[in-house]
């Protein structure tokens, strides 16, 4: 395995920030949970005047072998097709990120498709789609070791170029059932993460849909079994997008970057991240809960509470673009309100 460079925030100055918060012209407390969330993020940056730098939602694209038996209510070449309109600018994650004024990069991590060079897109695939993994991994040791390598590299990148604050999509039909794989697998019994309890309908699927989803879900653990190994369950049930932002989580927390975690799939890359290196949490800011139901589960294991609550489910890291205003309002009220000493107004009750 990788050795991750990874330390949690130092503490040192969690008093001093803490006192900086509470001097501000209002009561204890009375900005609710922004005051715990700029605490964060001055922790993450060990810095009583934290900033926001370039920040950039990352979308990361990849098949799944198993959507051609029909886990998705999806064909599988909507994939290339959402890469497209990622591309030419028309997809919900293109609208926020113009409307709140964040990068956005496309990510190839494995799509059916060759779209050759293009501008915005970053080819990293590791091949055309996983295999199925009701027959098989759905990767090999060598694919998985290659897409956390290029995730982590990619992540490095970013902060290279002055970012400091990254939120992950993802696009691949399929994909909200390697989630539920590997959220089964990663997330322990205690926690109710039984297959049927964190396998939903996903892009809409009917009852019938449901029902074949979660026989098919229960076909590949029959034969994969249910491995608690990060590095076995990412090769096992993962896709080529969901164990590159994996590496690219890990990537951003060795530069002590903001990662902004989106919803259900996300997560999963996040399960497997955690696994491998726990001390990237304190670096993790959850945008929301999903609609999905394993993403409650997901999100009670890593004892994690999500800023907003819109039962979105579509993706493609449209909730961490939604959440960032509240990032960046955490940041400006420690930055910019006035202490009860500067504003020369009274704090005695």
């Amino acid at each position: 395995m990788t050795a991750y460079a990874i330390l949690p925030p130092d503490t040192l100055l969690a008093a001093a920030i803490q006192h900086k918060i509470d001097r501000k012209t209002k009561p204890l407390g009375a900005l609710g949970r922004l005051e715990p969330l700029a605490r964060q993020i001055a922790l993450i940056q060990q810095t009583l005047e934290p900033e926001i730098r370039q920040p950039h939602i990352v979308v990361f694209a990849g098949d799944h072998g198993a959507a051609r038996a029909g886990v998705s209510a999806f064909p599988q070449d909507v994939t290339w097709q959402m890469v497209e309109n990622f591309l030419a600018g028309g997809a919900a994650i293109n609208v926020f990120t113009r409307q709140m004024g964040l990068g956005l990069s496309v990510v190839d991590a494995g799509v059916n498709h060759d779209f050759g060079k293009r501008p915005g897109l970053i080819d990293a695939k590791v091949a055309h789609g996983t295999a199925s993994y009701i027959e098989q991994p759905a990767m090999t040791a060598a694919q998985r070791d290659a897409a956390l390598q290029s995730g982590r590299e990619l992540a490095h990148a970013l902060a290279g170029n002055g970012c400091n604050c990254v939120g992950f999509g993802e696009m691949g039909i399929g994909n909200t059932a390697a989630a539920s794989l590997l959220t089964h697998c990663l997330v322990g019994a205690e926690h109710d993460a039984e297959l049927y309890t964190v396998t939903g309908r996903g892009t809409g699927l009917d009852d019938p849909g449901l029902y074949r989803k979660r026989s098919l879900l229960a076909r590949a653990l029959q034969r994969g079994g249910r491995p608690r190994d990060p590095l076995a369950v990412l090769a096992e049930y993962g896709g080529f997008e969901i164990a590159m932002m994996a590496g690219a989580m890990l990537g951003a927390a060795e530069k002590r970057m903001i990662i902004v975690i989106d919803g259900f799939i996300v997560t999963s890359a996040l399960l497997a991240a955690h696994a491998i290196a726990p001390a990237l949490l304190p670096y993790c800011v959850f945008a929301h809960r999903s609609h999905e139901p394993g993403h409650r589960v997901q999100l009670d294991f890593l004892q994690a509470e999500p800023l907003i609550e819109l039962d979105l489910r579509l993706g493609e890291g449209t909730g961490a673009a939604l959440a960032f205003p509240l990032v960046q309002a955490a940041v400006n009220f420690v930055n910019e309100m006035a202490s009860f000493e500067a504003a020369g107004v009274s704090d005695q009750a």
